[in-house]
């Protein structure tokens, strides 16, 4: 049976809130992964399949790896469509915050969601969630926010409205925030839950074969040149490293999502306990992380990478150059030596 987590007073106002909306809209973070999109996509067809309708608006394009979750095509991109999204925005009377805990993290849409006179519904699975939403569901040991919307979907009573699109799009976040199901998921609920959405018609296989075998030649090569040239492993902090300037990215012609995934191929070598990847943006470096057992990538980022995330997942910034970047890594690699296993682990 899986658990019933959700506060009873959370769900009688979302339930009301539910009942009485006409204009709904749904946002998630910049730079939307599997989690941020499959749970925008399934609260969507959820709230279709209860007779609503609804709009998801991202604050850039989604990658393309993840195009082929139902309803995908009609996601409205704020940097492509701001008059619209603004518009939907202003007269929306609900509003959904998936994925994301503080308003910063949806970038230049910020503004125009705050000002909007919806009430809003934050479900999210990070730590430390900010304070403005009149409804507020925010369980950070869920290993997904997928698998949080599915219990609220399944604890308001909706169970029906899960049909095999709806449980699709779940899955697919629940697949990739777990690095299909290799950290963040040790809780048999999840697999209860994997269960139900397969009972539902989806092809558990099918998706994983979209996801993960969906490169092109130009991503095989940025990945293979970024393993051969760019990995540098720290053996006495049991660290490596992955970096890719801008250059480089411009000379696969990158696209978004090419790097998905790249920051975990360290972790396959027994002896490294976390990997870091950065990437070169404009005016910032991306930096992501990934670790292994109780090593605190989320506490390393939150530190020094104005970020934040999960023990075993977590992301941040760098305002900075590349070669400061690389050094700050470098500096305060020892300070997290007291997080690392014991030799005989």
């Amino acid at each position: 049976m899986i658990a019933d987590i959700i506060d009873k007073e959370l769900l009688q106002d979302l339930d009301e809130l539910l009942v009485t909306s006409r204009n709904i809209v749904i946002t998630c973070h910049l730079s939307p992964d599997g989690d941020a999109m499959g749970s925008s996509l399934g609260l969507r067809r959820a709230l279709w399949r209860m007779g609503k309708k609804a709009k998801v608006i991202t604050p850039d394009t989604p990658p393309k790896y993840l195009t082929f979750l139902p309803g995908a095509d009609e996601i409205v991109i704020y940097s492509r469509s701001e008059a619209y999204a603004r518009k939907l925005l202003s007269n929306a009377d609900l509003l959904f915050c998936l994925d994301y805990n503080e308003p910063k993290r949806i970038d230049h849409v910020e503004e125009a969601m705050m000002a909007s006179p919806a009430k809003k519904v934050m479900i999210d699975h990070h730590l430390h969630p900010a304070s403005f939403p009149d409804v507020l569901i925010s369980h950070p040991e869920e290993s997904s926010t997928c698998a949080l919307v599915y219990k609220v979907l399944i604890a308001l009573g909706l169970s029906d409205c899960i049909d095999e699109l709806c449980a699709e799009c779940l899955y697919t976040g629940m697949m990739t925030d777990t690095g299909n199901f290799s950290y963040n998921s040790n809780n048999p609920d999840l697999y209860e839950t994997v269960a139900d959405l397969i009972r539902r018609g989806i092809n558990k296989d099918e998706i994983y074969r979209k996801v993960y075998f969906s490169n092109s030649l130009n991503r095989l090569r940025l990945n293979g040149y970024a393993i051969l040239n760019n990995l540098t492993v720290y053996p006495d902090h049991r660290g490596a490293l992955i970096t890719l300037t801008r250059k480089e990215l411009n000379e696969f012609h990158y696209q978004k999502g090419d790097t998905e995934d790249l920051v975990n191929r360290p972790l396959t070598m027994p002896d490294i306990v976390y990997s870091v990847f950065m990437r070169e943006e404009e005016g910032y470096v991306k930096i992501s992380t990934r670790s292994k057992g109780n090593f605190p990538v989320n506490l390393m980022c939150k530190e020094n990478f104005n970020g934040g995330g999960h023990l075993n997942a977590a992301g941040g910034e760098f305002f900075g150059t590349m070669e400061q970047a690389i050094s700050t890594l470098i500096e305060i690699m020892p300070k997290y030596d007291r997080y690392l296993p014991s030799a005989d682990n």
